[in-house]
């Protein structure tokens, strides 16, 4: 069977379904596109979504306009961590084998495990998880707590590889290799390069996952999946960087089939990311 996976930090549900701004349209023309795409799974992180039942009810009415035929679990940033913060979604389509939702604590430092990071579907056959990475902050005033975090995680998902296979995606704020980013020399010892978050990241795949991308696309320069707003061309001039991931256990990586980014136009920081599976 064929399966298609697509994984997205849409950088806040509310701004993208409810808002009135340009950059809500560019952002509900992706909605829009990726319910075309019809997805077995879509995961969605940094929704922003708080316990205000009156507008999650509203934002989760809007997403089951657009994407009939799903259901949607989702996970928010709860005390002591910071209200509408992080926060992941899962939506995956009613005619799959009901899965089995985890929202896992990995012992993470701080406030991390309280900040709606992971969400977890086990299928009988595999596990699809998606993970929203602690960014290390400006100063790298965070970097240790996201070594400890990097340390975590990579043992977590180990530990379902060893039940069945695994599809791990998400913003994993990290460019493994200097061709995941337009600028490595400047960037180098910036959030996300730092040679502490490549060597965990390098880690996490020797522990059994195969990165899908390069498995498909070699060492392919200039393709990325995210552009900084900060910088209103960064898109235009290609100046991103890679730090979406669909990750894969080893030993299924021979049944992916595609592995890239999708467009969305004019609109800059993150664009979704798509695999497809033969299992």
């Amino acid at each position: 069977m064929k399966y298609t996976f697509i994984s997205w930090n849409i950088d806040s549900l509310n701004a993208a379904l409810t808002g009135t701004s340009e950059r809500s349209a560019l952002s509900m023309a992706v909605i829009k596109k990726l319910s075309e795409l019809q997805p077995e799974v879509l995961a969605l992180q940094e929704t922003k979504l708080n316990d205000d039942e009156k507008k999650t009810s509203k934002i989760l009415a809007i997403l089951s306009e657009n994407f009939p035929g799903y259901k949607i679990v989702q996970r928010i940033s709860t005390p002591p961590a910071r209200k509408g913060y992080a926060g992941t979604m899962f939506l995956y389509k009613e005619t799959l084998p009901e899965p089995k939702v985890t929202f896992p604590e990995i012992g993470a430092p701080e406030t991390m495990d309280s900040e709606g990071r992971i969400i977890t579907l086990e299928f009988p056959e595999f596990f699809v998880s998606q993970v929203y990475t602690p960014n290390s902050g400006e100063g790298l005033k965070r970097l240790k707590l996201r070594e400890s975090w990097d340390d975590k995680y990579r043992e977590y998902l180990s530990s379902l590889d060893k039940q069945k296979p695994v599809f791990s995606s998400g913003d994993f704020n990290a460019a493994f290799q200097e061709i995941d980013l337009a600028n490595p020399k400047s960037n180098h010892m910036n959030a996300g390069f730092t040679d502490e978050e490549r060597e965990k990241f390098g880690l996490l795949l020797d522990a059994g996952f195969t990165d899908s991308f390069r498995y498909v696309h070699g060492d392919v320069p200039g393709r990325y999946s995210w552009y900084s707003q900060r910088s209103r061309m960064a898109k235009v001039n290609n100046t991103g960087w890679r730090i979406d991931y669909w990750l894969v256990s080893n030993r299924l990586a021979d049944k992916i089939i595609c592995s890239d980014m999708i467009d969305t136009g004019a609109r800059q920081d993150h664009v979704p990311i798509i695999l497809e599976m033969e299992i």
